[in-house]
């Protein structure tokens, strides 16, 4: 997305001050903000002007009382760039919902600066790590092989296997925004664990690696 082009945003929070603290944040903001949504339930981003926005606001901890795992799937299942908002600091909790595709885990206490770079990181694909964030990396215990997403391992392998990332689109019924954001997760994964990938071939070797494919798939 264009750096200057307006961002629109579903916001999902069962408390309406929070909602209104936020829509106030953005109407600050230098670059276009926009919430076109907002409500206590999925149904915010799923129908009407929030099924469209770009970037989906999702609380964790909704009236239902348990985490919004999900919400968060469904979500991710159709390719919503999601940031979890929540008072939870938990740093499992945060890596739980990362390994769901979620684009990045902010707790509340955080504030309108990292939640509004966030939003704009991810409605540009650029991917962006708050500091409870980087806590959660830095104490992670599941060094090694980086949990993927069953679409970004889908994702992955069609790459290998094309020519291009329109290819990729074009296989997979996605955009190439949509392309690069999963190909981006899976580069901060592997570098969060310890093994940096940043071109195809090194994600090749990370894959053959970690018995994702094999060379006679390839």
């Amino acid at each position: 997305m264009p750096e200057s082009e307006s961002v629109s945003v579903a916001l999902i929070d069962d408390h309406p001050v929070v909602l209104a603290g936020i829509e106030s944040w953005y109407a600050a903001s230098e670059r276009p903000i926009t919430v076109t949504a907002k409500g206590p339930d999925l149904s915010v981003a799923m129908h009407g002007p929030g099924r469209a926005a770009d970037v989906v606001v999702l609380d964790l901890q909704l009236s239902h009382g348990v985490p919004a795992y999900p919400e968060l799937r469904q979500l991710v299942a159709q390719e919503r760039q999601v940031i979890v908002y929540t008072m939870q600091e938990s740093q499992e909790t945060a890596l739980t919902c990362l390994d769901l595709g979620a684009f990045t885990y902010l707790t509340k206490a955080e504030g309108e600066r990292h939640l509004m770079a966030a939003t704009l990181a991810a409605a540009d694909c650029r991917p962006y790590t708050p500091p409870a964030l980087a806590g959660a990396f830095g104490s992670d215990a599941r060094k090694g092989r980086p949990a993927l997403t069953p679409r970004e391992v889908e994702v992955l392998l069609e790459w290998f296997q094309s020519e291009s990332k329109a290819m990729v689109g074009e296989s997979l019924g996605i955009s190439v925004r949509t392309v690069n954001t999963y190909l981006e997760r899976v580069r901060i994964k592997y570098a969060n664990a310890g093994r940096p990938a940043t071109t195809k071939a090194n994600l090749v070797a990370r894959a053959i690696q970690d018995g994702l494919t094999s060379l006679d798939e390839l």
